[in-house]
């Protein structure tokens, strides 16, 4: 199962020729989980929305402008729901006692994401790890939701529309070099 979604852009075209339509349905999960769990920072977002991109140029079955919006929203919802989860379980890992975690830490996380969190969240979407940790410490260190909101939906816009155009134009480029060679 590891190697199914470590190796998964490779597969997007057995995918959808085993399940059609639904494909929609499984990347929106898959890009909901990367970016709404800490846990799941080993699944391949940058290099499956290129690979989705490419799909999206040479399959007729699977439209640009339905992925982008169903993954612009599993993007969105997963950072959403990742910010949630660190404001109600961030200071839980936070105790005097603990070796790693230290209170003095969430005092530091919290004047960070007042000073820089906008930039940090807007960024985070194009560094794998930092993709999946930047909103559970943005909900943890306290930032404030409007502004969350605002750089999450302008991140994830950004980050799906750059990446599936880039796969597009490329897709779309191998496809007419193909034909004319």
């Amino acid at each position: 199962m590891l190697d199914f979604l470590l190796h998964l852009e490779q597969l997007l075209p057995t995918i959808l020729e085993n399940y059609g339509i639904w494909i929609y349905a499984i990347l929106f999960l898959i890009i909901f989980a990367e970016t709404g769990s800490v846990f799941m920072f080993f699944l391949p977002g940058d290099s499956l929305l290129i690979a989705i991109g490419a799909l999206c140029s040479t399959a007729e079955t699977v439209h640009l402008h339905y992925m982008c919006l169903a993954l612009f929203i599993a993007s969105v919802l997963g950072y959403t729901v990742n910010y949630y989860t660190g404001k109600a379980l961030g200071f839980k890992f936070f105790h005097e006692h603990s070796r790693i975690f230290k209170p003095a830490y969430i005092t530091r996380t919290n004047h960070y994401f007042m000073k820089h969190g906008g930039k940090t969240i807007l960024v985070a979407r194009f560094i794998p790890f930092v993709r999946s940790f930047a909103p559970f410490a943005a909900g943890a260190g306290h930032m404030n939701l409007s502004s969350f909101m605002m750089y999450n939906i302008l991140g994830g816009w950004i980050w799906i529309v750059l990446l599936l155009g880039i796969g597009y134009g490329a897709g779309n480029l191998l496809s007419y070099l193909i034909d004319v060679l």
